[in-house]
C-alpha cells in the first residue's frame, strides 16, 4: 500500500492544468479507498471528488504519470479517465417570451388546451383519472432546473461545484417540463404532480464528467429517488465502466432510469450511446409528429421504445417556453410515464415497467434498431401484460404447460 500512496502522492494534484487529465481510480475494498483519501488529504492534495459507495477517488494527475502502474496495483481494481458526456438536444431554443397563461381558478378537470401534442401522442394523460404521480420521486439528471411557474422543484443539488442547482443552460429545464410541468400556468408535463429533483451534472455548456454523474446518481439512491432521467451521453464507442457499475447499481436498487439514445443517426450503428445502450436502462429513440424516426436518432441495438423528440416545446429559464428536438426531448416522456405506473404500483420492478412499454408500443415504420418496439403508449402499459416479449423462463414454463391436456368447462375456464 505504501508504494500505491507513494505513486498517488507523487503524480496527483489538486488543481488542473495544460499538463494534468482527470483521471478516476477505484479501489478494492473500503478500507483501502478511505487509506488512500486520508494519505491525500494529509499532503493538501484535494481530489475533485469521492464517492464511498463506489469506493471512487477522482483527481487531477500529472499527464507525464505512469498510469499502468497504479492500474495493476493489487489494491486498484481499475482506473479509467473521467470520460465527457454531452446532452442530447441538437436544436437552440425558441424562446417565447411572455406568453405564460395567468394561472386558472383550481378546478377538477384538466384544461386539454395545455397538453402538448407530445405528451397526447404517448397517452400519459388517459391514465390521470388514476394518478398524476403524486408522491413518486423523479431526479433530472442534467444541466439543472431553473425556477419556474409550470414546475415544482422539491430539492436538488450540484455534483459539479457543490453550489446551486439553478440551469445555467437551458436544457435541464426543458427536458423537466416534458417530464413533469404542471399545468398550472401553460403546459402539462407527462406526470405533473411527482415530486422533481434536479441534479446538475453538466455544466452551462451541456457537458460534464462521469465522476459528477456517479456522485449524482448516488445522491438519488441515498434519498430514495427510484426514477431517474438521462438525457445525455458518451458517442460512439466512448464507455465508462464507472458510469456502468453505477447504473447496475442504481438498477440493483430499484432504479427506473430512462436514457436517450443518442442524436448521431446511423454514424454509429449499430451502438447508441452510452448509458442508453446499457441494459438496466430504457434506452428512447426520437420520432416527429407523423410517428416517423427522426433522421437525427441513433440507430442502433439496445432501443426499447420512441417517443417524440422533434419541435417539443417545454419549459424554460427565466418563465418561458420554447421548442427543442433531439433525443433528449423524447426520453422525458419514458421518465413520466414510468413515474405514473410507479405510482399506481410502487413495487414495480424496474424490468416489469421496461417490459410493459415494449409489450404496449404502438408499432410504427423504421425497425427495431430505429424504433424498438414502437411509440410509447404510457396508459396501456399500465394495464399490459409484457407477454409480447416473454421471459425465457416464461417461454420454457408456457411450453411445459401446452404438453399438458386441458379439460373445458362450460365457464370458459379451463382446468387442468
Amino acid at each position: 500500500m505504501k508504494q500505491l500512496e507513494k505513486l498517488l502522492k507523487k503524480s496527483a494534484v489538486s488543481r488542473p492544468s495544460k499538463t494534468t487529465s482527470r483521471q478516476i481510480v477505484v479501489f478494492k475494498t473500503q478500507q483501502d479507498y478511505h487509506q488512500c483519501l486520508d494519505m491525500l488529504n494529509a499532503n493538501g492534495i484535494k481530489p475533485v471528488k469521492s464517492v464511498d459507495s463506489h469506493r471512487l477517488i477522482c483527481c487531477h494527475f500529472h499527464r507525464s504519470t505512469d498510469m499502468e502502474k497504479i492500474k495493476q496495483h493489487p489494491r486498484v481494481a481499475y482506473v479509467q479517465r473521467d470520460a465527457k458526456v454531452k446532452a442530447h438536444a441538437i436544436k437552440p431554443a425558441a424562446v417565447k417570451r411572455g406568453g405564460a397563461r395567468k394561472a386558472a381558478k383550481k378546478r377538477a378537470l384538466v384544461d386539454t388546451a395545455k397538453i402538448p401534442w407530445n405528451v397526447s401522442r404517448v397517452k400519459s394523460p388517459e391514465l390521470w383519472n388514476r394518478t398524476m404521480g403524486q408522491g413518486v420521486k423523479v431526479a433530472i439528471i442534467d444541466t439543472g432546473i431553473a425556477k419556474h411557474p409550470d414546475l415544482c422543484i422539491a430539492g436538488g443539488v450540484n455534483t459539479i461545484t457543490g453550489g446551486s442547482f439553478q440551469d445555467d443552460n437551458g436544457h435541464g429545464t426543458h427536458v423537466a417540463g416534458i417530464a413533469a410541468a404542471t399545468g398550472r400556468q401553460k403546459i402539462f408535463g407527462n406526470a405533473p404532480q411527482v415530486k422533481l429533483f434536479a441534479v446538475k451534472v453538466l455544466d452551462q455548456n451541456g457537458n460534464g464528467f462521469v465522476s459528477d454523474i456517479v456522485e449524482g446518481i448516488d445522491w438519488c439512491l441515498k434519498r430514495g429517488i427510484k426514477v431517474m432521467n438521462m438525457s445525455f451521453g458518451l458517442t460512439g464507442s466512448g464507455n465508462s465502466k464507472a458510469l456502468r457499475d453505477a447504473v447496475k447499481r442504481a438498477a440493483k436498487q430499484g432504479a427506473v432510469i430512462s436514457a436517450s439514445a443518442g442524436n448521431e443517426g446511423t454514424t454509429f450503428s449499430p451502438l447508441i450511446d452510452a448509458p442508453a445502450r446499457y441494459p438496466e436502462t430504457i434506452a428512447v429513440a426520437a420520432t416527429d409528429r407523423a410517428d416517423r424516426v427522426a433522421d437525427f436518432s441513433s440507430r442502433g441495438n439496445g432501443i426499447s421504445v420512441a417517443a417524440p423528440g422533434v419541435d417539443i416545446l417545454s419549459t424554460l429559464p427565466g418563465g418561458t417556453y420554447g421548442r427543442m428536438s433531439g433525443t433528449s426531448m423524447s426520453a422525458p416522456h419514458v421518465t413520466g410515464g414510468a413515474a405514473l405506473l410507479r405510482a399506481l404500483s410502487p413495487r414495480m420492478r424496474p424490468a416489469e415497467i421496461k417490459r410493459r412499454f415494449e409489450a404496449s408500443a404502438l408499432q410504427i415504420p423504421g425497425g427495431r434498431q430505429a424504433v424498438g418496439a414502437g411509440l410509447l403508449q404510457v396508459a396501456p402499459a399500465a394495464v399490459a401484460s409484457g407477454r409480447r416479449f416473454p421471459s425465457k423462463g416464461q417461454r420454457l414454463k408456457k411450453a411445459k404447460s401446452a404438453s399438458r391436456p386441458v379439460l373445458l368447462i362450460p365457464s370458459g375456464r379451463s382446468k387442468r
